[in-house]
């Protein structure tokens, strides 16, 4: 019987010994991401060898299969300069549902006060007729007033009169297209903990929180497809085209039009990844959440490594060797730790397929053209760290040691 029991222990280590030694399949995908065919360039496979010459692909490969902007292949030409005009039809500050505004009539107090424009964006004062004000400048709504007050004889020469945000509403807007989580967003207003009771009572306000851009970010960002060019914004049934090409790069803040509820943004797609959008922007996402696992030597598990539960937040444009050293899997003896390999899981969120791409840590050490074959990080990737196989010959060591144990103490 001992016998029989040790010629099982024998051929149960015998496998776990090729186990240990065995390489795994290379992942397979549905979208072609080893031909360089998938949504980054970068996703293709390393090659045996490295060109000659020299030569980075990945960017070119990339623009390859771009469509032309739809405003025009620089900022003003073509469809360019109509965004221009539509952007000046935007300027300024729009007032929008349930604002608040303070009223003051030069000597009538009947009047005067503060008043929430209604859900049907208009601003009713008491004996007047609703003055339209979603969508208009304070301005304009004092024109109207003035007109309404001489009309209704309440005056017979203009009087003086002032019209005034005292607060900004939040407004509910869409964002569809090439963003990363399209939805219906609430944005501006300020939350009670936040508000200051000295500006409460000033008259006046400003905000940059129901701007373009914020709705943008709400909606998780663009995506590295996006077409900037030509965001549309449909407002009361008229569709505006904005170039927000230069507010990327910081520049042109009037391209970042004030909205209001009932706004709709729908960003096109250029159906290609453009690297030049891979870093921080003012409608970039505001970072990437990264899954991260690191099971590994050195690292005997997720929190001596320093890694959280479920997360790990990294600046947006990291790409995964940098998150590969942030999750502690480079480094460490070389004897033991070399030839580890890491996995990305991704996926297109065009196609919303998902693509899994590994890569030999010390092969991107090595490799002069790393960069080309090095994937830029995506919001809700996630990163898996693979043992060498001297830790995994290791492994096995411990585990025949543990089976041996067993065996001579029954």
């Amino acid at each position: 019987m001992r016998s029989l029991r040790l010629n099982d222990l024998v051929s149960g280590l015998a496998i776990l010994a090729v186990a240990g030694c065995a390489g795994t399949a290379p992942p397979r995908n549905v979208e072609p991401v080893s031909r360089g065919l998938g949504y980054q360039a970068q996703y293709r496979d390393l090659p045996a060898r490295s060109p000659d010459p020299l030569v980075l692909r990945a960017r070119e490969m990339n623009a390859a299969r771009c469509r032309p902007p739809l405003g025009g292949a620089v900022a003003g030409d073509a469809m360019g300069k109509g965004a221009g005009l539509d952007i000046a039809a935007l300027r300024g500050e729009k007032l929008s549902r349930n604002d608040l505004l303070d009223v003051r009539i030069d000597g009538d107090e009947t009047l005067s006060g503060s008043y929430v424009i209604s859900r049907d964006g208009m601003l009713k004062l008491p004996y007047l007729d609703p003055i339209p004000a979603q969508g208009r400048s304070t301005d304009e709504v004092e024109a109207d007033m003035t007109l309404a007050l001489i009309a209704n004889g309440f005056y017979d020469s203009p009087p003086r009169l002032s019209v005034r945000v005292r607060d900004w509403a939040s407004v509910t807007v869409a964002i569809d297209g090439a963003v990363f989580e399209p939805r219906v967003s609430e944005i501006g207003g300020t939350p009670g903990d936040r508000i200051d009771t000295e500006r409460q009572l000033a008259i006046g306000a400003s905000t940059e929180a129901r701007n373009l851009s914020a709705a943008i970010r709400s909606a998780g960002g663009i995506r590295p497809d996006a077409d900037l060019s030509a965001v549309e914004l449909r407002r009361g049934g008229r569709l505006y085209r904005l170039d927000l090409r230069e507010m990327f790069h910081g520049r042109d803040p009037d391209a970042d039009v004030m909205l209001l509820t009932g706004d709709e943004i729908r960003v096109p797609s250029r159906d290609c990844f453009q690297d030049d959008l891979m870093r921080p922007g003012p409608i970039s996402p505001p970072g990437v959440s990264l899954y991260l696992s690191n099971l590994t030597q050195p690292a005997t598990g997720n929190a001596p490594s320093a890694i959280g539960r479920e997360v790990r937040e990294v600046p947006y444009g990291t790409r995964m060797m940098q998150a590969v050293v942030d999750a502690n899997c480079v480094g460490g003896a070389r004897a033991t730790s070399a030839n580890r390999s890491a996995v990305l899981f991704t996926r297109n969120p065009v196609t919303g397929v998902s693509a899994v791409i590994e890569r030999d840590i010390e092969k991107m050490l090595r490799r002069a053209e790393r960069d080309d074959h090095d994937p830029y990080l995506l919001p809700g990737d996630a990163i898996a760290c693979y043992d060498s196989s001297v830790t995994n010959l290791a492994e096995v060591g411990r585990v025949m040691g543990i089976m041996g144990a067993a065996l001579l103490l029954d």
